[in-house]
Order: C-alpha cells, then structure tokens, then sequence
C-alpha cells in the first residue's frame, strides 16, 4: 500500500513538475495542500481542507514550528467514504466547526516521522488532544486509523496517509452524545434516543468526565436502533420520549450492556473474544475486518456493526453501532 501512494505521488509530481518546468527543491516537494490537489487519492480531504477553512494553513510553513513544518494524518477518499461523505457536496451533512476541529485533530506541529510512531506513544495535535499509536498483529494505527503509508515527504512538512478519519470531541461521553442530538456534529440530529435513555436511567453522571473518573469504552446506538428495537418489544419507539414508556429499571440494565471499562480503540478490542459490561453481562465480539468488529449482546440474534468507530472523547472512547444490545 505505502508503494501505491508513494509510486502515484511521484507520477503526478513528475507530470506537475513537467508541465512547471521544476527547478528548484521548493517546487520538487509540494506543501501539503498540494499533495492533496495533484493526489486524487485526497480529493476529499481537498474539499474538506477548503470547507474548513484550513487549505490556506497547510499550504505554507508552520509560524508555530522552528522548523516551519506540519505533520498531517491525511484520510483518503475511501477513510471519508466510510462516514459517507463521497463528495464535496456530502461534507454539507457535518457542521462546518466540527469539520475544522476535525482536520485540526489530524495536524501536528514539527514533522514526525514514521520511526517515531511507536506503539504505547502518544502523538500531540492543532486540536489539543493526542492521539493514541497502536499496533496490532504487525501493522500501526492511529486510534483506531490504520497508517496506510508514512513519511510523504512536502516543502512544509510530512504526510502520513490513513484509512479512518479521525474523530474526536473534545468533550466527555455525555457531552459528545448530546453534541450529536443537537446537530453539533453532523445537521441531522443523532443519538437522540440514547441521550433521552441515559437521562431517562440516571447515568449521565456516570458517563461524564469528573476527576479520577475512569476511562470507559460506550457502545451508542443509533436512533434508528432503538426505532427497531421498539418494533421488536412491540413497544412504538417513534420519539426519543417514548423511551420512558418502559420500565426504568429495563432501560438502566440495557444501558449498562453497553459500557464496558476502560477507553478501547478498535484494534485494541479482542478479535472474537468477549468484554465485560458495567450491568455485569458479557458482549461477544466478532472477527477484526477492515477495522471494526461485529458486537452482539447475550440477548441478541444478531450482532451489531459499528456505524462510526473510534470517536475519541475525553473519558473513553464510543462506537456507534446500528442495534442495540440485549443483556
């Protein structure tokens, strides 16, 4: 994969530079934001960086850096397809702050090369929140991001291409989730329903960050989910506030199937193992395929897919998943 970027990264530069008449080492090596541009690997990260407001920032040196240089997590059209956003008119669907935190979360000062992205390290961001470096069975993540390729080299630093965007908050589980239900994230509302449960049950302080809190990991249905989950208990789920048509005690045990302890990213999940819920149930997990698992909870016939994986938060980390899951 790394020959593939690198091996099309040079045939577009050679015929950049051919038609430019390339002479010195500023015009062989790009700015980040024109790898973007000659990439068509990166033409969604192009129309992001121009959505949010940050193309201007990458195509010059770094005034933060002695050295002038960023280093960029760069997502490929593929890493965005999967958030389904495949066009420049799909990045309509996110909040334009969100967008601009988003690249942000993908920006370091200084370069750091490839060497450096160790397994246990952390790696600092414009956003002000590291990230996480993972290995699993050979092969490095960022978060849960695969490291596809490192070290493209640019005037103004390095690129490093990844196959997830990267997602984080900025803010607690809670916090994140009602983030989501007010259209903060994407501008269609999400994760209403779950929001309305944990308010409903009386865990939103047990999800939100205080200090000495630990690190846990949220399994978060969707909106959709607990709409078929209504169809399933005979029960209409069709508003978030019919979750309080049933018993408080059955939303509090069904929430609680969904925590587990404990910040886990996807390639730190155990491939068809089992994890322990805070309600004291057990979720089985299934293979780790193009980096996410199935999940199914004891009552369940069927396991659930991770919609959005690996949304970092500042107490652990949500997967929304597209069922819910039955003790």
């Amino acid at each position: 994969m790394k020959n593939l970027f690198t091996t099309t990264f040079g045939i577009l530069l050679a015929a950049s530079c051919s038609l430019t008449a390339c002479s010195d080492k500023q015009e062989a090596d790009p700015s980040i934001a024109s790898i973007a541009v000659l990439n068509p690997d990166f033409q969604l990260l192009e129309d992001a960086a121009v959505r949010g407001g940050v193309a201007g920032v990458l195509s010059n040196k770094n005034p933060n850096d002695a050295s002038g240089n960023f280093t960029v997590f760069a997502p490929t059209n593929a890493a965005f397809a999967r958030l389904g956003l495949r066009s420049a008119a799909d990045l309509t669907g996110l909040n334009k702050d969100f967008l601009t935190s988003t690249l942000l979360y993908h920006v370091a000062n200084g370069n750091l090369p490839g060497s450096s992205l160790t397994p246990g390290s952390a790696s600092g961001s414009l956003l002000t929140v590291d990230r996480r470096i993972i290995e699993r069975n050979g092969v490095r993540y960022v978060n849960g991001s695969r490291l596809l390729a490192t070290d493209v080299k640019a005037a103004n630093g390095t690129v490093h291409p990844i196959d997830k965007v990267l997602l984080a908050t900025g803010a607690d589980i809670v916090q994140s989730a009602i983030a989501l239900k007010e259209a903060q994230v994407f501008t269609t509302p999400e994760l209403s329903f779950l929001v309305e449960a944990v308010l409903y049950a009386d865990l939103a302080g047990a999800l939100s960050a205080s200090p000495g809190s630990p690190q846990l990991t949220v399994f978060a249905p969707t909106d959709q989910a607990f709409r078929d989950l209504g169809i399933l208990l005979g029960v209409p789920l069709n508003v978030p506030a019919d979750i309080r048509r049933l018993p408080k005690a059955t939303v509090t045990a069904v929430l609680l199937n969904h925590v587990v302890p404990g910040g886990q990213f996807t390639p730190e999940l155990p491939e068809n193992g089992t994890l322990r819920t805070l309600g004291g149930g057990t979720l089985k997990l299934g293979a780790f395929t193009d980096g996410v698992l199935p999940v199914q909870g004891a009552g369940n016939t069927a396991a659930a897919s991770m919609v959005i994986p690996d949304v970092q938060c500042v107490n652990g980390t949500v997967h929304v998943i597209n069922r819910v899951l039955l003790p």
